[in-house]
C-alpha cells in the first residue's frame, strides 16, 4: 500500500467499464468471454458495449478477437495482465479512499 495521494483510475472508474472489468476479472476461469454474454449479463446495447470495450482495449486492459462460426462473427474478450493489474490497483485505491473518509476508523 502506498502513502501517496489516492488516485482512482478514470478509465476503470466509469460505471459501465467497472462492471465490464469486474465481469472479466471474476470469471470462474480466466478465459475469453463472449461479447454476447457480456452484453446480456450487463444489459447493454451493442453500441454502448462496443464503445466501452474499445476504451478498455485502447488502455491495454483487455484484448478482443473475432472468429467466424457458420458464417457468423463471434467476438471474444478477456482481461490482459495489464488490465488485471490496473483493476487490482483500482480496488486497492478505492479501499484506501473509503478508509480515508471521516469516521472510517470504526469500520
Amino acid at each position: 500500500m502506498s502513502d501517496g495521494p489516492i488516485v482512482l483510475n478514470e478509465i476503470i472508474h466509469q460505471s459501465t467499464r467497472l462492471r465490464i472489468m469486474t465481469l472479466l476479472v471474476y470469471q470462474p476461469t480466466p478465459d475469453w468471454v463472449a461479447y454476447s454474454f457480456i452484453q446480456q449479463t450487463l444489459g447493454l446495447t451493442g453500441g454502448n458495449l462496443t464503445i466501452h470495450l474499445r476504451k478498455l482495449e485502447e488502455a491495454g486492459y483487455l484484448s478482443m478477437t473475432k472468429e467466424f462460426v457458420d458464417s457468423k462473427s463471434r467476438t471474444w474478450v478477456h482481461a490482459t495482465p495489464a488490465g488485471l493489474q490496473a483493476f487490482a490497483e483500482y480496488l486497492d485505491n478505492l479501499q484506501r479512499t473509503l478508509q480515508a473518509q471521516p469516521g472510517a476508523e470504526g469500520r
